[in-house]
């Protein structure tokens, strides 16, 4: 039954907030699934409390994240699925090389209705963590809590290394303003260029999420970042991390790091040693803050068995010196395909006279159209001021551009003074809320004192090594051919810095694509056709001659899976299996897809809203025996 909000009258055009009679969200359960079990799934509203304020939501079985699945590498189960929620509705089973037909997109069934229902039949091929949430309105769908996590047990005992126990957790946010999920139009999506930035951060669907552990205790994390838009950095500072797994599988070889990046719909396995008791911290760094993610208490009393032994072991797994090789001829061959990925923005032009602004950067304004020196985003046309302000001294006013003579700062236009005041540069309040997430504002005080900038564009699996500071490599942000220098040295956008221009931003005056630079076809015209056991290598360029230029995670369906070969000409040195790569501002990325599964797979930016903004595009799979491929 849909409820609708008093605040949001049926034919507003938005989708429902009300609370009155839904049921309260429960706790998130793990299934465990034998081969061959039948398990009932339902997308159904419930409410939830969120800081101070009790939201309308949206869950699998009643829970935020909903269930996470437990099932064995090589079963396969089947799932009833029910959608009981506000619009037609799939479930995408996100990295899982399964039966093409039940991958849970518009193109392989039809949607499900409200009120309707579908049988999936789901494959569990490869050991690793998945996750499974709707691809249908994917923005709306994720940030009101439809995501839920898949855990395939290897069959091999030994295939990870020893761990005290294992832990589940999803990254997210969301965006709350008056109390409520902030609006979403019924008929495109919002926020298309940067995409959607919550302002509360939500760790296994809780805002103050406290754990705890034991002295000594080794414990295996699974990390999945679901969130819409935003990038985690994470990091457990007073225990040490070991990285030893991706979104497919265990990494070639183990490593200890400091910190793991995770792109939208990545995913992340890393085993903690907690040495000392106390409380620890879980956090979220970027360049500009630090915030808490979760707390973690660590007891005096010891776990048993100890493993502390077994964790300083750092393994180099087998199965990846016979893919290597395999591998080897095709880090230096020409890409079979290159896919340039760019936007392009019209935002209109106001009546009379005009100037030409960078919406991330106001005190960049031109008489003429052109790109933002300092970003390379498309300058865009605003009303010309009719007085100019200082930023830091509000009351030096002139009517021209010029400088202020108390600190030489140049003047900006007023209407863009007042705008951004509120914001800072990351202090973003979306539309006059503060950024917020546990207690309602961004923990400082935990920067890195080491000396080096430890988000300085290391690459090598998305992680930062303890081995980076001082180890003779050079580290530094990605240089354009165009000679602009990205905002954030790293190549990623950690937040939005162009609230108001991003909020009135959908598809139709902001367009995401994917370019074939063989034929010129873009997103839904590319027209791929591959075979079962073909190696096809990827080159994913993404330009800074582009209206907006941002990182994309881009991902691959189940045709198969991938793996990243360079990254900027650098070749990759430890590998793992993805579906999902992180392709930042102005970066080259040469990727390798073994097509394994016959079928139409869609590819498509993992960026809730780009996607949702034409980003993507699908290609067809022939089995390996010649016949042809059945659509959908």
């Amino acid at each position: 039954m849909k409820q609708q909000s008093h605040n949001i009258p049926a034919d507003s055009g938005h989708f429902p907030t009300d609370t009155a009679g839904l049921p309260e969200v429960s706790g998130s359960e793990v299934v465990e699934l034998a081969d061959g079990d039948t398990f009932d799934l339902r997308i159904a509203p419930v409410t939830k409390r969120l800081g101070d304020a009790t939201v309308r939501m949206l869950a699998y079985n009643g829970s935020i994240p909903g269930p996470t699945l437990r099932v064995s590498e090589g079963s396969e189960v089947i799932v009833n699925f029910a959608n009981e929620g506000d619009i037609e509705a799939t479930v995408h089973w996100h990295g899982l090389r399964l039966d093409n037909r039940y991958d849970g997109t518009h193109e392989t069934q039809a949607p499900i209705p409200v009120g309707g229902t579908f049988l999936y039949r789901i494959e569990f091929p490869d050991p690793g963590v998945y996750w499974y949430h709707p691809h249908i309105r994917e923005d709306y769908g994720q940030e009101m809590g439809l995501y839920a996590n898949i855990l395939v047990v290897p069959a091999d005992p030994e295939y990870w290394p020893a761990a005290n126990r294992e832990l589940l957790l999803t990254l997210d946010d969301v965006l709350v303003e008056d109390g409520k999920i902030a609006a979403f139009s019924r008929a495109e999506t919002t926020y298309a260029a940067m995409g959607r930035f919550g302002n509360l951060l939500l760790v296994g669907g809780e805002t103050d999420l406290a754990l705890s552990a034991h002295s000594g205790e080794v414990v295996r994390f699974y990390l999945t970042n679901t969130a819409n838009t935003r990038v985690f950095n994470v990091a457990l500072p007073g225990a040490r991390m070991k990285l030893v797994g991706g979104d497919s599988g265990r990494y070639e070889r183990e490593e200890f790091v400091d910190s793991v990046i995770l792109a939208p719909s990545e995913r992340v396995v890393v085993d903690v040693l907690f040495e000392q008791a106390g409380q620890l911290t879980l956090e979220h760094r970027t360049p500009e803050q630090t915030y808490s993610l979760a707390t973690i208490d660590v007891s005096v009393e010891a776990a048993e068995p100890s493993l502390a032994g077994e964790f300083d072991v750092l393994r180099h797994n087998a199965e990846w010196v016979a893919e290597r090789e395999r591998l080897a001829p095709y880090f230096d061959a020409e890409p079979d395909k290159t896919l340039a990925l760019i936007a392009e923005m019209d935002m209109g032009v106001p009546e009379g006279p005009i100037v030409y602004a960078c919406p991330m950067h106001p005190d960049v304004a031109s008489d003429e159209p052109g790109s933002c020196p300092k970003c390379g985003m498309k300058l865009l046309a605003t009303a010309a001021p009719t007085n100019y302000v200082c930023p830091m001294h509000p009351e030096v006013v002139s009517d021209k551009p010029d400088k202020c003579p108390k600190c030489g700062m140049k003047l900006l236009p007023a209407e863009l003074v007042a705008e951004t005041s509120g914001h800072g540069t990351h202090a973003h309040d979306h539309g006059g809320h503060e950024h917020a997430h546990h207690e309602g504002h961004a923990q400082h005080g935990h920067e890195d004192h080491t000396g080096h900038d430890q988000h300085a564009g290391h690459h090598e699996g998305e992680v930062h090594a303890q081995h980076d500071a001082g180890d003779g490599h050079e580290h530094h942000g990605h240089g354009h051919g165009d000679g602009h220098q990205h905002a954030t040295a790293d190549g990623i956008e950690w937040e939005d810095d162009m609230v108001d221009v991003n909020r009135i931003t959908t598809p139709a005056n902001t367009k995401w694509s994917f370019v074939d630079r063989e034929t010129g076809a873009m997103n839904h015209a590319i027209d791929w056709q591959f075979r079962v056991g073909d190696q096809v290598k990827l080159r994913l360029v993404n330009e800074m001659d582009s209206d907006h230029p941002m990182h994309h995670p881009f991902h691959i369906h189940g045709a198969g899976r991938f793996v990243v070969l360079a990254r900027d000409g650098v070749a990759e040195e430890n590998l793992v299996w993805k579906d999902t790569v992180l392709v930042r501002t102005g970066e080259t990325v040469d990727i390798l897809l073994d097509v394994t599964n016959p079928g139409r797979w869609m590819a498509h930016c993992h960026i809730a809203e780009h996607h949702e903004s034409g980003m993507m595009f699908s290609f067809n799979v022939a089995p390996a025996d010649g016949e042809p491929t059945v659509d959908g």
